[in-house]
């Protein structure tokens, strides 16, 4: 197929589009290189892909990889209301997968207006690319934060969740509401995948794992919230990538007969873990330990994550099977070798 991925430079875009290159498929890549982490991380991922050459200087400029034969990038913000629906006009995408986004909980009660110009702005203008260049399917990235505060565990897709405690969150819940008319008006399809906390190699540097790693080998205190009472669904990269791929490459056909334009999954680890387990899992693959700063509750922030994947491993047949050690392993491995320590 020929597939748009959006967020090709950002952690989980970058693994998604090597595995659909590996699986041979014609993608596109879209970044728009914002410096909301290190842009030379970034970079250094397109490097894996081919693309040497990356910068903003070269907007809306399409680059050979000097890699894989089928892929190409493109340097492009996604609320550019003429140049991403004229992409969509020359390339004829089958399948977009729209992963890029301002991500990060806390950095919304900051810069609240990067939110809206790229989540809502942005994903707007994918919408409409989406439905007048004939795109059969959108994949597009939810989040864990729609469900708020709530204290039933696990999450599943069938809880109320018009409760956003975030920017961050409002603008994803958004993005359902948003794929939801689209596919009723349009019949064309929209899947909507609520991420939970992922890790893993090439990770980004405003994540637990990465922000841990940083300080317990610098010797500096890793700043531990709600006193350390906090649980997430963490769930490794390539499970999430797994089930990324199996949505995109799958026959939907069946959906389409049954008029299913609109779905939504949980695409996570199916499984909660403590925040202090999760250090101490960390430490054991450094081998040192963590200075903890115990401190309070973030604003935005929720105690407990917990995903029900009940729906994808009955559709896709999705089963996340990285045990928290080998993923963590797997990320100290990548970030030393990064980092030459």
């Amino acid at each position: 197929m020929k597939i748009l991925v959006t967020g090709a430079a950002g952690f989980i875009g970058f693994h998604i589009t090597l595995r659909l290159l590996k699986n041979g498929h014609e993608v596109i890549g879209l970044d728009n290189l914002s410096n909301y982490y290190s842009v030379q991380l970034k970079l250094d991922r397109l490097k894996q892909l081919g693309i040497d050459n990356a910068s903003e200087d070269l907007y809306n400029r399409l680059m050979k990889s000097q890699v894989f034969k089928r892929f190409r990038f493109i340097c492009l913000n996604l609320e550019d209301r003429q140049n991403l629906p004229f992409l969509f006009q020359k390339e004829k995408f089958q399948v977009v997968c729209n992963l890029a986004a301002q991500a990060g909980v806390r950095y919304s009660i900051k810069q609240p207006l990067s939110y809206i110009d790229s989540n809502i702005v942005g994903f707007h203008n994918v919408l409409e690319s989406c439905r007048n260049y004939d795109v059969d399917h959108l994949v597009y990235a939810s989040s864990s934060s729609v469900y708020g505060l709530k204290d039933k565990m696990p999450f599943e897709t069938s809880d109320f969740v018009d409760q956003p405690i975030s920017l961050y969150a409002a603008t994803k819940k958004s993005n359902e509401l948003m794929a939801h008319a689209y596919s009723h008006l349009y019949n064309f399809m929209t899947t909507g995948l609520r991420f939970f906390t992922v890790y893993g190699p090439w990770g980004r540097p405003d994540m637990a794992i990465f922000l841990f790693t940083e300080a317990i080998m610098n010797g500096t205190p890793i700043e531990v919230f709600n006193n350390g009472n906090l649980e997430r669904d963490f769930t490794f990269i390539d499970d999430i990538t797994e089930g990324v791929i199996r949505v995109i490459e799958s026959s939907e056909e069946k959906r389409k007969t049954q008029g299913e334009y609109y779905k939504i999954y949980n695409i996570g680890n199916n499984r909660s873990v403590n925040l202090l387990e999760f250090i101490a899992t960390l430490e054991k693959s450094l081998n040192k330990s963590a200075i903890k700063k115990m401190l309070p509750m973030q604003p935005g922030d929720v105690t407990k994550t917990w995903a029900n994947v009940d729906g994808l491993i009955a559709d896709y047949g999705y089963r996340p099977l990285t045990p928290l050690k080998i993923g963590v392993e797997s990320f100290v491995k990548w970030y030393l070798d990064y980092y030459h320590l």
